[in-house]
């Protein structure tokens, strides 16, 4: 994932709008608040994990619905397979994390073999997938993805379900459903 800042720079060279660069500002942004929750401290700690937690969940799920099936279509079937296996297993850390107290070294010490995996994760989805989207893609089929993220954002579940991570077809069926109930969970604090 490199520094935030490289990854907002890297953003800022794509036009507003375009997958790509949404995706790279959300990483930034990931990277962030890793190192929020790391250095935080009792609820501030709390919440800083909650938002981390929800735009993992967010992204991952997105991802999923949105840039797999361009990535797989661009005839990179292993790097997409690859990427979902991935999530499928960060799923099932971020669910464990979830029911952790964050105040725990044994949180700590796993939410930092954590960070390596989702940095690592990252990594290979801008030097891999990225290239390939960029490449296969004209700026106003990525302008066209970046809405659909959006939308698929909006519709998302915001903590982890591992029985629907790296599938994007469980993503659109049982996504929304899991979405609702996360969100009324939320809200419900």
């Amino acid at each position: 994932m490199g520094e935030a800042q490289e990854d907002r720079a890297k953003a800022a060279q794509l036009p507003e709008g375009d997958v790509i660069r949404i995706l790279l500002e959300q990483h930034a942004r990931i990277r962030e608040l890793f190192a929020d929750v790391t250095t935080a401290e009792g609820d501030h700690k709390s919440q800083a994990f909650d938002e981390l937690r929800a735009l993992l969940a967010v992204h991952e799920t997105a991802e999923e619905m949105v840039l797999r099936p361009v990535t797989e279509k661009a005839g990179a079937e292993s790097v997409a397979k690859a990427r979902n296996q991935e999530e499928a297993e960060a799923n099932e850390v971020l669910k464990e994390l979830e029911k952790m107290d964050v105040a725990s070294a044994d949180f700590d010490a796993k939410l930092a073999s954590f960070e390596k995996s989702v940095d690592e994760h990252a990594e290979k989805e801008e030097s891999e997938e990225f290239p390939t989207i960029l490449s296969s893609c004209d700026e106003e089929e990525r302008a066209t993805m970046g809405k659909r993220l959006k939308r698929a954002e909006s519709i998302a579940p915001t903590h982890p379900h591992p029985s629907t991570a790296g599938s994007p077809t469980a993503q659109k069926t049982v996504g929304p459903f899991a979405s609702l109930v996360d969100r009324v969970r939320d809200a419900l604090g």
